[in-house]
């Protein structure tokens, strides 16, 4: 039960960093889910919970603001090859490295939004 409440709990976390900021989902879950989730498993339970954020973000846009269909689909297409080419490759690459690249992304993020 402790557990559930926990994984609820960052889930918000996440949803909320997600509508606020339009992303960034991934940095809370990520660290937080190593806490209950073995090494092999946080970066796909993470793209799970992320993915019904972002609908749930979309529906919410749909009302709200127009969203540019016509530019979207050059960011849909590289999303796709992107996931594809995680999918093939992504699983030979150490989680130790996949922290460290997560950290230099948060990192850059971090310094772009301060400059």
């Amino acid at each position: 039960m402790k557990k559930s409440i926990y994984l609820i709990c960052i889930c918000a976390l996440a949803r909320s960093v997600n509508g606020l900021l339009g992303a960034g989902g991934g940095m809370i879950l990520v660290p937080l889910l190593g806490r209950h989730l073995e090494e092999d498993e946080i970066f796909p339970s993470s793209v799970a919970i992320i993915l019904p954020i972002t609908v749930v973000s979309l529906i919410f846009q749909l009302g709200s603001t127009a969203i540019p269909w016509a530019s979207s689909w050059t960011y849909l297409a590289g999303s796709a090859l992107g996931g594809f080419l995680v999918h093939k490759w992504g699983q030979h690459i150490p989680t130790i490295w996949l922290h460290r690249i997560l950290g230099l992304f948060i990192l850059a993020g971090g310094i772009r939004y301060l400059c």
